[in-house]
């Protein structure tokens, strides 16, 4: 069965008044997030903006920022920042995996020898 649009977190979707409503937010906050590119979402053909299921919740993280009394500069760089540590984890975990597989690899390399080796009584 294929899947719906709905299931895609990345499919652009959502009007300016849709994600207003669902957020209760107004449009013209959604406005200035575009403008200060703080959240950007795509364009329909007619020039719309479009929100996907993610941009919406990156809207309403930045609503909650907003609302604690931070700026729209400040989230940028916040969520620029964390980005960032998820792009640095993810080399962790790949590091991590690398790091295994030689530890594994010569683990695996001392059984040879040591069963080459000649016994010693």
């Amino acid at each position: 069965m294929p899947s719906l649009p709905l299931d895609d977190e990345n499919r652009p979707l959502f009007t300016v008044g849709q994600v207003a409503e669902m957020l209760e937010i107004q449009q013209a906050f959604l406005r200035r997030l575009d403008e200060f590119r703080v959240v950007r979402p795509s364009r329909s053909a007619g020039g719309q903006r479009r929100y996907t299921r993610r941009e919406i919740t990156i809207v309403q993280y930045v609503a909650n920022l907003v609302d604690e009394g931070m700026t729209l500069k400040g989230i940028r760089r916040v969520l620029e920042l964390e980005e960032r540590v998820r792009g640095l984890q993810e080399r962790v975990g790949e590091l991590e995996a690398e790091r295994d597989a030689l530890r594994a690899a010569v683990a695996e390399r001392d059984a040879v020898l040591a069963r080459l080796a000649p016994k010693r009584e």
